[in-house]
C-alpha cells in the first residue's frame, strides 16, 4: 500500500502545484505551439517517470529502432493496466495523443494536461460521436501528432488473453497515410490490476513491431489488416512472455 499511497500523493500534488504551469503552457501555446508541445511532453514525461519510480517498475523496451522518426505513427497495443499509458508515453519520440474514454473528462486538471498532450476522448456508446473522434485523430496525425490507441476498448482483466480489437480504429492510419506500429505489452497487470489495491514491483516488456503501411496495401490486403496487426501483437507478446 505504501507504493500506491506515494503515487496517489504525488499525482495530487503534481496536479495542484502544476496549475501555474498549465497557465504558462496556455500562454506559450498562443505564440508558439511547437514549443508548447515540447514543454508539455517534457513535463508529463517527468511526472510519469516519477510514478513509475514509486511503483518500482522495471520496463524493458524492444524494437524502438523500428519506430519511424520522420512521420507520425499510430501505436496500436494490447491493454491490461493503467500503467500502460505511463510506460509507453515516456518513450514517444514526438508529441503523441492517446485516445481515452470520455469518462476521463470528469477529472479537472488531469483533463487539462491530457488536452495539452493532444489526447482525444471517445464515447463508446455513441457511434456518431465516435466517428467524430476518429476524424479528429486523423487530423491530428496529418498535423504531425502521433496517436496511440488500445483497440480492445477497455483494460483486459484476464492474463494472456486478448479482447476483440475494434478494427475501425485502424482507419486512422489508413486515412492519414501514416504507418501503424504494433505494440505488445507483457506483464503490465502485475504492477497493480492483478492484486488490487497493492502496487508491486514488476518487470514489464514492451516491444514495438515492424511498421505496417496501410496506404501501400491493395484492397484485399486491407481487409486482413486487423488480423495482421493483432497477429503481430500476439506473436511478440507470447515470445516475450518467455523472457520474464
Amino acid at each position: 500500500m505504501i507504493r500506491l499511497l506515494c503515487i496517489a500523493v504525488f499525482v495530487i500534488l503534481f496536479l495542484v502545484l502544476s496549475i501555474p504551469l498549465l497557465i504558462a503552457e496556455w500562454i506559450i501555446g498562443k505564440f508558439n505551439m511547437d514549443l508548447k508541445n515540447k514543454s508539455s511532453l517534457a513535463i508529463v514525461n517527468w511526472a510519469f517517470r516519477v510514478c513509475l519510480f514509486f511503483a518500482g517498475t522495471q520496463t524493458v523496451y524492444l524494437g524502438e529502432e523500428r519506430i519511424p522518426q520522420d512521420t507520425p505513427v499510430l501505436y496500436v497495443g494490447n491493454h491490461r493496466s493503467y500503467f500502460d499509458i505511463l510506460m509507453t508515453y515516456v518513450r514517444v519520440p514526438r508529441p503523441t495523443g492517446y485516445i481515452a474514454k470520455k469518462e476521463m473528462l470528469r477529472y479537472p486538471l488531469l483533463v487539462n494536461w491530457m488536452k495539452n498532450l493532444h489526447c482525444l476522448f471517445l464515447d463508446r456508446t455513441d457511434l456518431k460521436e465516435g466517428m467524430k473522434t476518429i476524424l479528429a485523430a486523423i487530423e491530428k496525425m496529418k498535423a504531425g501528432i502521433s496517436i496511440c490507441i488500445f483497440p480492445e476498448g477497455t483494460r483486459n482483466r484476464v492474463v494472456d488473453t486478448f479482447l476483440p480489437f475494434h478494427a475501425g480504429s485502424l482507419k486512422i492510419a489508413e486515412k492519414a497515410k501514416c504507418p501503424i506500429v504494433p505494440m505488445a505489452i507483457v506483464n503490465a497487470g502485475e504492477i497493480f490490476e492483478d492484486h488490487l489495491p497493492k502496487v508491486k514491483k514488476a518487470k514489464v516488456i514492451i516491444e514495438y513491431g515492424t511498421p505496417i503501411y496501410p496506404d501501400r496495401m491493395d484492397r484485399e490486403q486491407k481487409r486482413g489488416l486487423n488480423d495482421l496487426v493483432v497477429g503481430e501483437i500476439k506473436r511478440m507478446y507470447f515470445k516475450n512472455k518467455e523472457l520474464l
